[in-house]
């Protein structure tokens, strides 16, 4: 269960926090090494330490060795004593034993190390117990070479391990401090040095970050060796991406070219046959086949024109285009020339430049698309369009004096395929597309409730350079 949390936390964790723990685990591992190995050596060298005091205590005794009259005598010289006291917490024991193995002084059951037996000129160290308590026992001998006393004499001295024990203990602590402060410093420079290092990543994210939708272009940040396969592979992806978009481009304005010909094609037809005679139940089904091309006409060129704006709003990069020219032009494609001509037709724009920034051909097509529903669906005598700035915002103000849309109505009346009015040809697109339009430019559409003046629609866009 604790591996697959530690797994979970590595595959979901950020590069920088999977390279800082797994260098912080070697250097974890490397200084419980180091501690390992500073606690034998520490050992170690206290063990030398003290031996060299056992050892010279051992010799000093060994040196006050004298025969006198076939007799071994032994004078304990408090020097070597001295040596040894500076481990004030130990105990001291010894014996001295003479060539016949009986113990001249010192404690008779502090045991000889068999290693002397036969004897032998180098001393010998062994770590054995004694009376209870771990003791450290450093044994020499010495060969009697009088006349009337031959052979070898012992000097076996134990010392307990309770200094040897702090010392290394002590030696080990500051072994171990200096390695965590190194540790840490490496640990430190590790962070520094990663986060140094996985810097360019940071770069390239900011670059795609900022980069404007509609530049499709290769990416020309410049990146460490590590990680030029993947800029090269977004490169490569936006490059077929570059592709679709063309593909893409190519199919809407031969979609647009093929289907809108053969309806302007057949809408001819069938107003030539308007002037053949013909009775009167033939002449209601041709007005019915004429109504039915007329909204086939219609349905297509606002799919068309939905599926255009679409497009744009991601493939095309926005400019500062002149809305008053942009919604005049709006209006001369959206008002047909067979207009009743009882209707009266308006167009207004102040004196100021009115600029925004987006999309000169979506925002024409929203214009036209409210401006057609408009004339459809409400217009009965006037309709008027106008285009004025006020307040960092631009408006495009389509009134007529028809009934105009009901309130409770606003909301939804923007979706696609939603209409209020239950008469045929309504296809609810008019309003999406120009609604679409607008949020991609970050306006709104708003209407104005009829009241002692015309409905109105009104496409609501920031002015260019305005403060959002």
């Amino acid at each position: 269960m604790a591996t697959s949390c530690w797994s979970t936390m590595l595959r979901e964790g950020s590069l920088f926090s999977r390279l800082v723990l797994r260098v912080a685990l070697v250097l974890v591992c490397g200084a419980a090494l180091l501690a390992t190995a500073a606690w034998y050596y520490a050992r170690a060298a206290a063990d030398n330490a003290y031996d060299r005091l056992l050892l010279g205590a051992a010799f000093q005794i060994t040196a006050n060795m004298t025969v006198d009259s076939g007799r071994l005598a032994v004078t304990m010289p408090t020097s070597a004593f001295e040596l040894l006291g500076l481990a004030e917490r130990d105990r001291i024991f010894y014996r001295v034993i003479g060539p016949d193995g009986r113990t001249l002084t010192g404690y008779d059951d502090l045991r000889q190390p068999e290693d002397l037996m036969p004897a032998r000129a180098a001393p010998i160290f062994l770590s054995t117990t004694y009376r209870g308590v771990p003791v450290r026992v450093a044994a020499v001998s010495r060969v009697l070479s009088d006349p009337s006393l031959s052979g070898w004499a012992y000097v076996v001295i134990a010392q307990t391990t309770e200094a040897r024990r702090t010392l290394a203990g002590e030696l080990t602590g500051r072994a171990m401090l200096i390695v965590g402060i190194m540790s840490l410093l490496a640990l430190a420079g590790t962070v520094l040095a990663v986060r140094y290092s996985l810097r360019p990543v940071g770069e390239l994210g900011a670059a795609l970050r900022l980069r404007d939708p509609q530049d499709l272009t290769p990416i020309a940040v410049p990146v460490p060796r590590e990680l030029r396969p993947f800029v090269g592979s977004i490169n490569h992806f936006m490059g077929r991406l570059n592709e679709r978009v063309g593909v893409l481009q190519r199919f809407i304005a031969d979609a647009a070219h093929q289907i809108r010909t053969p309806l302007a094609a057949l809408s001819a037809q069938v107003s030539l046959l308007e002037d053949v005679e013909m009775d009167e139940s033939g002449r209601r089904h041709l007005e019915r086949v004429s109504d039915r091309v007329g909204q086939l006409s219609r349905l297509t060129n606002q799919l068309l024109s939905r599926a255009m704006v679409i497009h744009r709003s991601d493939a095309v990069r926005f400019d500062v285009v002149d809305l008053a020219d942009v919604a005049r032009k709006a209006f001369r494609s959206a008002i047909p020339i067979t207009v009743d001509p009882d209707m009266v037709v308006s167009f207004e724009v102040g004196t100021d430049a009115v600029s925004v920034l987006g999309d000169a051909v979506s925002l024409r097509e929203a214009i036209a698309n409210i401006v057609d529903n408009s004339l459809r669906h409400g217009a009965v005598a006037h309709l008027a369009v106008s285009v004025t700035a006020e307040g960092g915002r631009a408006f495009v103000v389509v009134e007529d004096d028809g009934p105009g849309i009901p309130e409770t109505d606003w909301e939804r009346i923007t979706a696609r395929f939603v209409s209020t009015k239950s008469e045929e040809g309504s296809m609810g697109l008019g309003f999406a597309i120009a609604a679409e339009v607008a949020a991609t430019h970050r306006g709104i559409i708003r209407f104005r409730t009829k009241g002692d003046r015309n409905f109105a629609v009104i496409l609501d866009l920031p002015l260019h350079g305005a403060v959002a």
